[in-house]
């Protein structure tokens, strides 16, 4: 599981043109899903993400948690994290997930991420997606385990 962890200002989701979720202050996750990835990842990504450290205090020290701040989850799954482009010019995806396992695993995400008692949005599985963000920072983090 492959995750690119970016704090915003605000984010949205847009297919076909139409906004589909939108979230103020807190977290965008581009969401990759591997092969082989299953439970045991979901569940540790889902439990660990809300209490990462990664607003900043009074004194600017990444110190408050998504909880703390009271912010969103905005969560986009992109296969294309595992693109490997080391061979050739055009990126091999062979290491995602195939289509209907990444969907399910996905959505399970969303799942356990939304029983952590936040509030969680999320683009379409599989859609053509328009993502529109104010990253605050810059703070981006890539997640694998």
């Amino acid at each position: 599981m492959r995750i690119v962890l970016q704090r915003v200002k605000n984010a949205y989701v847009a297919v076909e043109g139409k906004e589909v979720a939108r979230i103020g202050k807190g977290l965008l996750l581009l969401v990759g899903i591997g092969r082989g990835d299953g439970e045991e990842e979901l569940s540790f990504w889902a439990r660990k993400i809300p209490d990462l450290r990664v607003f900043p205090d009074d004194e600017g020290k990444f110190n408050l948690s998504l909880r703390d701040v009271g912010g969103e989850i905005l969560c986009v799954s992109q296969f294309t994290l595992y693109g490997d482009c080391r061979k050739g010019r055009r990126p091999s995806f062979t290491e995602a997930a195939p289509g209907q396992e990444a969907e399910r695993l996905f959505s399970r995400f969303v799942e356990l991420l939304s029983a952590q008692g936040v509030p969680v949005k999320s683009g379409i599985f599989g859609a053509r997606m328009e993502v529109g963000l104010v990253n605050d920072g810059p703070v981006t983090l890539i997640l694998e385990r």
